[in-house]
């Protein structure tokens, strides 16, 4: 299935941009300008995401973790392999563990 996701702003590593994303299958196949020709012919027979107003990043990000740590006079049952693994199948693409 395709996916013209537009009208958000893309968060990057390096900063944000208006552009319009183009998801095939389950990858992001492309950043294109908005309206230009890629994204159009793209948008044929598309699913479309309207995502005015809003940040799109490629995944979730969980900014309070507790990775391989006591805590409450319990242990956490994660460890970085397991918790990171898991996150990522969940749609979680960074983690921020509490310090």
């Amino acid at each position: 299935m395709r996916i013209l996701i537009s009208g958000g702003t893309v968060v990057s590593p390096t900063g944000t941009q208006a552009a319009e994303v183009l998801v095939d299958g389950e990858r992001i196949v492309a950043l294109a300008a908005p309206g230009s020709d890629l994204a159009n012919s793209f948008a044929e027979g598309a699913r479309h995401v309207d995502a005015s107003g809003r940040l799109v990043i490629p995944g979730a990000v969980d900014v309070h973790t507790h990775m391989e740590m006591p805590f409450g006079g319990t242990r956490s049952a994660d460890t970085f392999a397991t918790g990171t693994q898991a996150a990522a199948w969940g749609g979680t693409t960074t983690i921020v563990d509490f310090a």
